[in-house]
């Protein structure tokens, strides 16, 4: 599409070789910069950029950050991918960009991609994520919400075949689980743990991985969650997904729990438990799990819970993980801050499940707290 530039857009046009990035946006390194503004250049009059209202948009816990910048249309704006490449690799966001644009999804349209350099201009989705319109003390008013959530997650899981993304094994659920005690417990807490201590962790990750995976294996998002969904800007409309970058092929219980033991927001249990139901409900009927699925696991909705939660688990005790290592080796303390929330999801699920018992118990004593009594199901 093109329209006409006003007279400013097309003075900054007739200078191209003068372009650079503006100051409000922090370059500490120089070369990079220069790169930045190297390939943006020819890129302005292509897509009708007005540079001068480059800005952030958003950070990233990885190395990789967001920013706008308008068009000459009045509220059009794009999005620019800054991801370093000797940080960052890109590929798999092109890959699962394409995968999730074929499922009818709405995701971001790649309109330019520097490979070498790592920068990339997007569509942008609008400006408000699904979790800036949540209140947790009204979860009647996020239900529409959820339900909407669910049914892309459903679209995205319909698309799922096998050898096409990373299958997420035994290999990458230990690594993941692995980040717990080298980052959370040693690095962050300061804590070596004991030959009983570490047989107990051994013991509990054995049982996890197993149970995890036992579950249909589907496409898998990794982080879907109402912070990587955006609201649509015209009523109506699909929700937005963004931060695919990371999808791999494993269990279809794993972006339920994501979504529903979100790291940023916490549900009452019966809200959460409402919403998976009807969730598993549509995948039923969609032959996805149930009797009517290829595998005809997950006919039984407490058995599909069960393994939703023990899901979570394996997600919150990597989080914890990824959370610590973000402050000590990233320099991002903020992410340690929702510390409290995922934890509680650790405990509920491990205080839940008698075979659970020890690990809860080793939790307490990582974070010194006794273990509460007559714990009923239900409570969050």
């Amino acid at each position: 599409m093109s329209h006409p530039a006003s007279s400013s857009f097309a003075a900054a046009l007739s200078a191209p070789s003068d372009f650079s990035a503006p100051e409000t946006v922090l370059w500490p390194d120089p070369v990079r910069r220069a790169a930045f503004d190297a390939w943006l250049a020819p890129l302005v009059a292509q897509h009708q950029l007005q540079p001068s209202s480059l800005r952030a948009a958003s950070a990233d816990a990885s190395f990789r950050r967001y920013l706008r910048i308008d068009t000459a249309t009045p509220g059009i704006s794009h999005i620019v991918m800054d991801a370093p490449p000797d940080k960052e690799n890109c590929q798999p966001f092109v890959q699962v960009q394409a995968l999730m644009q074929q499922a009818g999804l709405n995701v971001p349209q790649i309109l330019a991609w520097d490979e070498p350099h790592g920068f990339m201009l997007l569509t942008d989705l609008g400006p408000q994520t699904v979790i800036e319109k949540l209140d947790p003390e009204s979860p009647q008013d996020a239900y529409a919400w959820y339900q909407q959530a669910t049914d892309v997650l459903l679209q995205w899981q319909l698309a799922s075949r096998p050898g096409v993304l990373p299958v997420y094994d035994e290999a990458m659920l230990r690594r993941e689980l692995a980040l717990f005690p080298e980052w959370y417990v040693a690095k962050h807490r300061g804590i070596t743990l004991d030959a009983a201590q570490q047989a107990v962790l051994d013991h509990a990750f054995n049982r996890i991985v197993a149970n995890n995976l036992a579950v249909p294996s589907v496409f898998v998002h990794r982080d879907f969650m109402a912070r990587n969904l955006m609201a649509p800007a015209q009523p109506g409309a699909a929700l937005g997904v963004l931060d695919f970058q990371d999808a791999v092929y494993g269990p279809i219980t794993y972006d339920i729990a994501s979504l529903m033991r979100d790291a940023f927001i916490s549900w009452d249990e019966n809200f959460v438990i409402d919403i998976t139901v009807r969730y598993w409900e549509k995948a039923r009927k969609a032959g996805l799990v149930g009797a009517q699925s290829a595998s005809g696991w997950g006919a039984d909705f407490g058995e599909f819970y069960r393994s939703v939660e023990w899901m979570g688990l394996q997600r919150h005790l990597k989080v914890a993980g990824i959370f610590a290592r973000l402050t000590l080796r990233d320099g991002k303390p903020k992410y340690l801050a929702d510390t409290p929330r995922f934890l509680h999801y650790i405990r509920t699920t491990t205080d839940r499940y008698r075979e659970l018992g020890p690990l809860c118990k080793l939790i307490d004593q990582i974070e010194g707290t006794q273990t509460a009594m007559g714990y009923a199901f239900g409570r969050v």
